[in-house]
């Protein structure tokens, strides 16, 4: 699912770009650039008679090539985008190769302008302010939004409620997970000292997958599988490094070994569970053609505290 028309590679095109023919030479083209007036001159698009794009050649380079070389020898990897890409796509681009600006071509190929710097650092700057909104639970980035501290209270609750009400709903169901174990706190009291901490714990694991998830979607397109693979190994050495420091800490404080090995086996499984449910969402949101930031924040958070607290309780009966 696309976005509106005005966060597309369309929205902040510029034509008025120097443009050369691929056989042209370097000293010709340098002539001919210091005559023209351009919105975009750090780099010369090369373009053949039928207006296909075939590359683009940075401004130091032109100017440091001798005159007489083809200027197709000195041109950048072809990247371009589609006028109809996301804004975060082509920013993505300008990353990923290294470039300035994004060329910006249609179905056939041919050139139709590019992406400027400055618009580009506007996309990744709007982009961020957005995930940093949907990680702390506030709605997609508007005028409102932006000028969220000088807005009044109303406005504010407007942003910001949405998410808490899911938030509130999955209370509720944790209260209900709990209430289902009521027979293990009851006959031993201190498996609920160490339950704020699991939680905690897996929520931080799981948000730092989320972020790492979100950017590696959007920037390094690395391969689905292998980022799960990685991240699920990374969150179970950190269960494992951070409940081999926790044991002791429990048994010195309850007295009780299996208590103590229960608690550490759960911030193991805990990390494992975090970092599926953060890789999940957003990976989930990429293949189905969304933003995968929705996929982050406060929903993941739910489902993680749901699970870590089941994961707890039902060790807790099995070992206890």
């Amino acid at each position: 699912m696309r976005r509106a028309h005005l966060e597309t590679a369309a929205r902040h095109l510029v034509t008025r770009v120097p443009t050369a023919a691929p056989d042209a030479r370097a000293g010709e083209v340098r002539e001919a650039l210091a005559r023209g007036r351009f919105d975009f001159a750090d780099a010369v698009c090369l373009v053949d008679e039928e207006g296909r794009y075939h590359g683009m050649v940075p401004l130091p380079r032109l100017l440091g090539a001798p005159a007489g070389e083809r200027v197709a020898d000195l041109a950048l990897p072809d990247a371009a985008a589609r006028p109809e890409d996301d804004q975060e796509h082509v920013a993505s681009i300008a990353v990923r190769h290294g470039v300035a600006a994004v060329p910006v071509t249609d179905e056939g190929h041919r050139f139709l302008g590019v992406v400027p710097p400055l618009a580009l650092l506007r996309i990744l700057r709007k982009e961020h302010v957005e995930d940093l909104h949907r990680l702390a639970g506030i709605r997609r980035e508007s005028e409102h939004a932006r000028s969220a501290l000088e807005g009044p209270p109303v406005r504010r609750l407007h942003d910001r409620l949405p998410w808490l009400l899911v938030g509130l709903l999955g209370s509720v169901l944790s209260a209900l997970v709990v209430a289902g174990f009521a027979a293990a706190l009851s006959a031993k009291v201190a498996v609920a000292y160490f339950l704020p901490a699991i939680v905690y714990l897996a929520d931080a694991i799981g948000t730092q997958t989320e972020a790492i998830a979100v950017r590696g979607l959007l920037f390094a397109r690395r391969p689905g599988r292998r980022l799960v693979a990685l991240e699920l190994r990374t969150g179970l050495l950190i269960g494992a490094v951070l409940g081999v420091l926790l044991f002791p800490v429990a048994f010195l404080l309850t007295g009780d070994g299996r208590l103590a090995g229960a608690i550490a086996i759960t911030v193991v499984a805990a990390g494992g569970v975090a970092t599926t449910v953060g890789l999940a969402f957003p990976l989930l949101l990429s293949r189905l053609g969304a933003d995968p930031a929705f996929g982050s924040g406060p929903v993941a958070t739910i489902v993680q505290d749901i699970l870590s607290i089941a994961i707890y309780f039902g060790i807790c009966e099995l070992l206890l």
